[in-house]
């Protein structure tokens, strides 16, 4: 069962919920108000400032639409990782994998999955495509109970291939739909010796633009 937290209902795949709540309230003590986190979605959480050449630990260079910031490592247990932006926007990811957000007007508030996550072997997905069934939980900021929408469906197709100007990352294309929300693609570039994903641009809700990441520093 998910874990209902203060701010928002946060599960993941195979996510032992306690634990990854308690990385959770964690940054949710450093996040804004209410008042200040519904200005976010244009970008008030994200920051100019730019992001540190050689980070002590790990972190995340952020694209939100034309605005960029960047996230560093608040918590990490196993492959569950906790981000927080100076200017308070929060993700966690699990893996590669975006599992929830904190500090916009829209926030993901879970992100299950039905199965193994075909991302942990991103080479395999070069010889066939796999389907996925997801499901993603919404609330708005202000926790307001009309603004929460939970346990919506997407079927989703993964399928992989080199890019023919670097053979040395493939590019896994999530395509995702759903009778209850828009069409949208999940992009992940990964080496394509080792698997590893490189950077991402994934689907956080709707009416926001898509959330582009990098890793800057080592995963610790």
């Amino acid at each position: 069962m998910p874990l209902i937290l203060p701010f928002l209902l946060l599960a993941a795949c195979n996510v032992n919920p306690p634990s990854l709540g308690g990385i959770w309230r964690e940054a949710q003590g450093s996040l804004p108000g209410v008042a200040e986190a519904a200005t976010m979605v244009t970008g008030a959480g994200f920051d100019r400032r730019a992001e540190p050449p050689d980070p002590d630990g790990a972190a995340l260079r952020l694209w939100l639409g034309s605005q960029r910031a960047h996230a560093m490592l608040v918590q990490a247990t196993g492959e569950r990782r906790l981000w927080r932006t100076p200017a308070g926007f929060a993700v966690a990811t699990d893996g590669p994998r975006v599992v929830a957000t904190a500090g916009l007007t829209q926030a993901l508030a879970a992100s299950r999955l039905e199965g193994p996550d075909p991302l942990a072997d991103p080479k395999a997905l070069l010889a066939r495509g796999r389907s996925l069934r997801r499901q993603v939980d919404l609330a708005t900021q202000q926790r307001e109970p009309g603004g929460m929408r939970f346990g919506l469906l997407l079927d989703c197709r993964l399928r992989a291939r080199l890019l023919p100007e670097d053979a040395a990352t493939l590019l896994v294309e999530e395509r995702c739909s759903s009778p209850q929300l828009e069409d949208f693609t999940n992009r992940f570039w990964a080496d394509a010796e080792t698997g590893a994903v490189l950077r991402s641009e994934q689907w956080i809700g709707p009416n926001l633009p898509p959330l582009r990441l990098e890793e800057l520093g080592p995963a610790g």
